[in-house]
């Protein structure tokens, strides 16, 4: 049954409940390109001081399932466009309240398209621990059904945008997909690790990261976080 349209603000991801505890002694993040995302609790941002503050590019909440649109979505993305940011768009999984391939066009309509113009990353997806049902951590899927959602999400956004999205996960998966390796080679990895020098352990199959949420606040409004390479790099992401 569809997730009943909810009380704004939604579920912040990608602040997430699987997100590797605090480490003991905390550490400044590796070297890279920082940026930072948001969804409705950070509402109306002075991205101009977003970028005055180092900030290159963020991801925006635009949905979650099927009958949740982010209503501040369009002014986050076009603002941060507007300042200079490169900006792209993420989508909160529940997969047990319609399919994989209806939420990925449910997405795609409402804000997760990606455009060829040197300014858009491509669309994440953003699948943890049920935030509504704790004790429902794998939304009653098994692990193979679990692979053929994602899979399902994935294609069909690879159909109608060109890209395939970045998966923003951490240990979850090793649990909740039977430690697949079926998206590693093709899918960029988003994980979660704060007050850490470093993302860790990633999940199977990865040997390398492409963002990483290293807090959940700091100089710029949202959750902080990190691209793993040069400036340059980020420009290719955006270019595909």
């Amino acid at each position: 049954m569809p997730l009943s349209p909810p009380s704004p603000p939604q579920a912040q991801a990608p602040a997430r409940p699987d997100a590797e505890p605090r480490s003991q002694s905390p550490s400044r993040p590796a070297a890279g390109v920082e940026g930072h995302d948001v969804s409705s609790h950070q509402r109306d941002v002075d991205w101009r001081s977003a970028e005055t503050k180092g900030a290159r590019f963020v991801y925006v909440k635009a949905t979650e399932s099927t009958a949740y649109r982010n209503p501040y979505f369009a002014r986050q993305y076009d603002g941060a466009g507007a300042a200079g940011l490169l900006r792209g768009a993420y989508h909160f999984a529940l997969p047990d309240t319609s399919s994989g391939n209806a939420q990925a066009a449910y997405f795609v309509r409402n804000g997760g398209a990606w455009r060829a113009d040197g300014r858009t990353l491509p669309p994440a997806l953003d699948i943890e621990y049920d935030p509504y049902a704790r004790r429902r951590a794998c939304y009653g899927l098994s692990p193979a059904a679990m692979v053929r959602w994602i899979k399902d999400f994935s294609d069909e956004v690879e159909r109608e945008t060109g890209r395939t999205p970045v998966y923003a996960t951490t240990h979850w998966w090793n649990t909740r997909t039977g430690s697949s390796r079926a998206f590693a080679a093709r899918h960029a990895l988003w994980p979660a690790r704060y007050d850490a020098a470093a993302p860790g352990v990633l999940p199977a199959g990865w040997s390398t990261w492409t963002f990483w949420q290293h807090d959940t606040t700091g100089s710029v409004p949202g959750d902080q976080d990190l691209f793993h390479g040069s400036p340059a790099g980020l420009d290719r992401l955006a270019r595909g």
